[in-house]
């Protein structure tokens, strides 16, 4: 049983950032094979963790739709079809894996690629001692039930008011889903000044989070952006992965070379 972490989140609030250092710093404790699951459709996660994606869930599901409509999977069911394309879709790194959802191609609503990623989570998350899912931006992701259980449920934000008011109401969807998970996390990122002391004591009370962590604006973070560079040059001195880091050993994340990864 992998350890399950889930991100998710308004758009433009950097939780992609924040799930591909999350994936790096799984590594750095020696917790890999780590598997990295993009749901978002307009997928990045890909570009933030320096490797390309070739083939989609979504895409995957056209091709063997197309397939089968066709004829052309003589001797093979539609659902063997579908695992081989699903197959194509992994992209495989030194210490972590990447599947992509993507955006289906053909006509129809999510409702099918939604299920697909589902059985694929599920099926494959099994094998990795860690998981960590991107999710789409906004409230769809829960809506869909595309998360059901994690270990770690991370909701991240902007400083706003509006961005704040997003946290509290993903904790009421999430409760309204019967969305399971064993802690919960709220990252404010990008704080101007890094003060965080005021919100903090409402967040904890609207959402009953295990923790409220403040990041603030970081140079280091938007130049590898701009350079799409990936996270993984950032410097291990760096303010956002010192937080992110603390964040996994609160969490009881030990690493291998500290303790056994769960």
């Amino acid at each position: 049983m992998s350890y399950f972490i889930a991100i998710t989140g308004k758009g433009g609030t950097g939780k992609t950032t924040i799930a591909a250092l999350i994936v790096k710093q799984l590594i750095e404790r020696g917790c890999s094979p780590v598997l990295a699951v993009d749901a978002d459709p307009n997928n990045c996660l890909d570009s933030a963790l320096g490797v390309e994606v070739k083939q989609t869930l979504g895409r995957a599901r056209e091709e063997t739709r197309e397939l089968a409509s066709a004829g052309m999977a003589s001797g093979v069911s539609k659902m063997q079809l579908l695992e081989m394309k699903i197959a194509e879709c992994l992209v495989e790194a030194d210490d972590f894996d990447l599947i992509t959802m993507g955006r289906p191609e053909g006509p129809g609503c999510y409702c099918y690629a939604n299920n697909v990623l589902k059985e694929v989570i599920a099926k494959i998350s099994s094998q990795y001692p860690y998981a960590v899912l991107d999710n789409e931006a906004g409230l769809e992701n829960l809506s869909r039930r595309i998360i059901q259980k994690a270990d770690l449920l991370v909701f991240v934000a902007d400083p706003s008011r509006q961005g704040l008011t997003t946290v509290k109401r993903l904790q009421e969807l999430a409760q309204e889903m019967k969305i399971q998970y064993r802690s919960l996390a709220v990252i404010v990122n990008r704080l101007p000044s890094g003060d965080l002391q005021r919100p903090m004591d409402e967040l904890l009370n609207a959402t009953g989070a295990d923790w409220v962590i403040g990041l603030p604006e970081n140079g280091e973070l938007a130049e590898l952006g701009r350079n799409d560079n990936g996270v993984w040059p950032i410097s291990s001195s760096n303010p956002v992965v010192s937080q992110l880091d603390r964040l996994l050993t609160d969490a009881g994340i030990t690493g291998r070379s500290r303790g056994v990864c769960p």
